[in-house]
Formats: C-alpha cells, sequence, structure tokens
C-alpha cells in the first residue's frame, strides 16, 4: 500500500500561551499537554512506518534548530524540512510541500503541529476512512464533533454521504467563527462539525485547485522552489519569490472555493490549545478541580489552572483563576478571560519597544 506523506505545518508562534510561547520559542516545542513537546506528539501520531511515509516539515527559517532538535535519532532520517523564509499563511506553506512532495499523486495528511488529539486509534480510523476518498481525488478535510457551541472555531456544514465511500460526506459549506446564537442553532441543527484544519488530499489535486482559484500563488511557490533541492533534509525557498506569494489559509484560498470537497466527523480528543482556557479543559483535575504543572503547592485553592515552568508556584484561598509563571513572568487572568493574553503580550511588547 502506498504510504502517506505526513504533512506538518509549524509556522505558528503561539502568543495566546504567552509566556510559556513565544516568538522564539512558540507553544509547538514545549511539553504543555504531555511529557513531550506538541511537535514530538504530532510526528508520533505518523509514526506508523506501515501506514506513513518520512515526513515535510514546513517551519520559520528562525526555528530551524529547534525542528532539527526534534527530528535527531533513526527513526526521523528521511525527514524533511523546508524553512519559510517569510510568514505566508497555510495555503502557500501547503503548495511548497505539494511540490516538494513531488506534485504528484502521493496523498498528503496535513497537521498542525501544536493540536492535541488524545485519542489516536480514532483519529487513524477516520485517516482510514477518509483515504479512498483522498486517492479518488476529493479533497478531504476532518471534522471534530462539537462538545458545545463554541464561538472561537469555524464550523463545516456537512452535506450528503459519498456514494461507495462509507463515512465520507460531501462538503456543503465552511462557516466562519459564529456568533454564540448561532453557534447553538447550528448544534441544534445538527450535521455540522467543528473545522480542525487537518486534510487528506493528494499532492495533484491540491495544486490544480491552486492554479485554478489561486494562480499567482501556484506560480510563486513553483517560482520559489524552482532551483532549491528537494531532496536536501533543508529545503530553502528563494526568499524573494515566495515572499511575493499572496498570504491566505488554504480554507480560503482553496477548501472553500474546490469542488470536490468531503468531510469525515471525528471524535478524538481533539483540542487546538488555543488558549490557557483549552488547555485546562484537557487536563486531570484534582479533587478541588485544579490543573497544574510544574512545582506548585495550592491550599484551599479551588478550579484553578496553574503551570509553573523552572520555578515554585505556591497560592492559597483562590478559585477559578490561571496562574503562569516563569523566570522571567507571572500571569494572572480569571478562568473564562485566558484570550486576553495575546493583549497582554502584545502590550507588554508595545511598552518594551516604546
Amino acid at each position: 500500500m502506498t504510504q502517506i506523506i505526513p504533512v506538518i505545518l509549524s509556522g505558528g508562534s503561539g502568543t495566546r500561551l504567552w509566556p510559556l510561547s513565544t516568538d522564539q520559542s512558540p507553544k509547538q516545542f514545549l511539553a504543555l499537554a504531555s511529557d513531550r513537546t506538541m511537535f514530538a506528539d504530532t510526528l508520533a501520531r505518523a509514526g506508523d512506518s506501515t501506514r506513513f511515509a518520512a515526513p515535510l516539515i514546513i517551519g520559520a527559517e528562525r526555528h530551524a534548530a529547534l525542528m532539527e532538535a526534534e527530528l535527531g535519532g533513526e527513526a526521523h532520517e528521511g525527514a524533511r524540512i523546508i524553512l519559510e523564509p517569510s510568514a505566508r499563511n497555510t495555503a502557500p506553506a501547503i503548495a511548497l510541500a505539494a511540490l516538494a512532495a513531488g506534485g504528484g499523486d502521493a496523498v498528503m495528511l496535513v497537521m498542525p503541529s501544536d493540536h492535541v488529539i488524545l485519542d489516536l486509534p480514532a483519529f487513524l480510523a477516520a485517516v482510514d476512512t477518509a483515504l479512498p476518498a483522498a486517492r479518488d481525488g476529493w479533497l478531504v478535510t476532518f471534522g471534530i464533533e462539537p462538545t458545545g457551541p463554541e464561538t472561537g472555531f469555524g464550523y463545516i456544514r456537512m452535506g450528503d454521504g459519498l456514494d461507495h465511500v462509507p463515512g465520507v460526506r460531501k462538503v456543503d459549506r465552511f462557516i466562519e467563527k459564529p456568533a454564540r446564537h448561532k453557534a447553538e442553532a447550528m448544534l441544534a441543527e445538527g450535521h455540522h462539525s467543528w473545522n480542525a484544519g487537518i486534510f487528506l488530499m493528494r499532492a495533484d489535486r491540491y495544486l490544480a485547485e491552486l492554479a485554478r482559484h489561486a494562480p499567482d500563488m501556484d506560480a510563486e511557490a513553483r517560482a520559489a522552489l524552482a532551483g532549491a533541492d528537494l531532496t536536501a533534509r533543508l529545503i530553502r525557498p528563494d526568499a524573494e519569490r515566495f515572499a511575493a506569494c499572496p498570504s491566505d489559509s488554504i480554507d480560503y484560498a482553496v477548501m472553500e472555493r474546490a469542488e470536490r470537497v468531503a468531510i469525515v466527523p471525528v471524535a478524538c480528543g481533539w483540542s487546538d490549545v488555543g488558549s490557557w482556557d483549552a488547555l485546562a479543559d484537557i487536563g486531570t483535575a484534582d479533587a478541588d478541580g485544579n490543573t497544574v504543572a510544574g512545582d506548585t503547592m495550592l491550599i484551599d485553592t479551588r478550579g484553578c489552572h496553574v503551570h509553573a515552568d523552572g520555578i515554585t508556584v505556591t497560592a492559597s484561598g483562590i478559585e477559578d483563576l490561571i496562574v503562569i509563571a516563569n523566570g522571567s513572568h507571572v500571569m494572572i487572568v480569571p478562568k473564562g478571560r485566558s484570550q486576553d493574553v495575546k493583549k497582554i503580550a502584545e502590550a507588554l511588547k508595545a511598552r518594551n519597544e516604546g
């Protein structure tokens, strides 16, 4: 059986998990959800060599050493890293991967490097379900079964099932992050999934749709790799040509415009870990409802998430707070307000640069 090529997107900066996640050491290179980094957990998801080929990683040039460190050892000898000279969003990044994969009928499993999947067997079963459709030329995405009216995710409305491909449905439409009342209505209606940003598709099919709907992006991505050695461990696109690529996401540039777009719904314990609240939700709480990491001592403390990185954090008599501390910063916000963290990080950066 032809192996699937894992394509791991690692270009994010993860500022919503400041102060631990920074531009120089973003969340995918931190051990936040397990004793391994999130990048390592993503690699392990594609570790079955009977199913998966060596991975293609797409990440920022400034994180080259971090990615190389994660890929050490014989298990990842064949891995290749495409070093983006500038950030142009996911659609150009995946175009580079499709070209490096040969641009033919190779099937790519595109995954962000900073998501959590707690039920790996369920996820791999969904990949197996999607594979016949992907081989047949469908661009397949994976829809997460909603657990509530979440307003921080995009949604996908699922259409009819594909003929002769059990478990795969056509995509009716993509829906932007909704207001709460719209999210509640979609859950009540059914047939809607969260958009996880994970895809299974042939390289040639992606490039064909990109050329049709975003021809300038397709042309500049091809030009950026025209002189590169695609067999090298580190692949460096031409900086000037890649910077000329229009910046857009795969959803806007391709998935919302293409024909033959399908979805496999799956419940696999997925989280994009987009905030400290999200990380607290997937943690194992103690008898008082606290989730903790690192060296902590909590007395008469309930419903808190406390993360100590390299220092000891003590607390007494507090409730429903998020406390994140490392050697240089301490951040405290009420639970439910962790989306403010990005504003805090930006304000601090502006103050320091002012």
